[in-house]
């Protein structure tokens, strides 16, 4: 989306990726996460199942499940803390991906991977429809991490994309120097 946007890092940006608008198209969600699917496979990457953190990430996720033939779960805050629950369970030993539908600084998805891990789950990789440009994409030639990635640099991140936009500080925003207004289209803090 092109305009003017009120990140979740409190930044502004001129443009914003809008995972909604992608997978509201059945088809098209199964076909990015067949692509997915296949990245991972082609790396040689097991896993037993995959996981995402809500809420953006569970069509993401689970359309990757799909892909691959696997299990689903997915964790969610409760008073602010990333969860597991809805009678979800994690076997001890059993290797996940976490899945999100876009990457950031990966906080959200390293949440999710820490309460897999707490519970006796071994994280084997991450995975996303898009890196927004701040984290190491493993199948993606000359991605690098940058100072504020968040994902461990011992498991591969795989993503179909790298959408690296300009971010402004909102003291230093052009767009808002023109008189322009920041939304905030995400989930995060609405």
């Amino acid at each position: 989306m092109q305009g003017h946007f009120l990140l979740s890092s409190g930044n502004h940006s001129q443009f914003y990726l809008q995972s909604a608008k992608v997978l509201e198209d059945p088809q098209l969600a199964g076909a990015l996460a067949d692509e997915l699917a296949a990245v991972i496979e082609k790396s040689g990457v097991e896993f037993d199942s995959v996981c995402s953190p809500a809420l953006g990430g569970i069509l993401a996720g689970y359309e990757l499940a799909r892909a691959a033939k696997k299990r689903f779960i997915f964790t969610e805050r409760v008073e602010r803390v990333m969860s597991l629950r809805r009678g979800f369970e994690v076997r001890e030993g059993e290797r996940f991906i976490v899945c999100e539908d876009i990457i950031t600084t990966g906080g959200s998805a390293l949440e999710a991977a820490r309460v897999i891990e707490s519970l006796g789950g071994k994280v084997v990789a991450f995975a996303a429809l898009a890196n927004r440009g701040f984290c190491k994409v493993a199948n993606l030639a000359g991605s690098v991490a940058k100072h504020s990635a968040k994902l461990p640099t011992d498991k591969p991140f795989f993503a179909l994309g790298n959408f690296e936009f300009e971010i402004y500080e909102p003291a230093n925003c052009p767009l808002c120097a023109d008189g322009s207004k920041a939304i905030k289209p995400g989930s995060r803090g609405n």
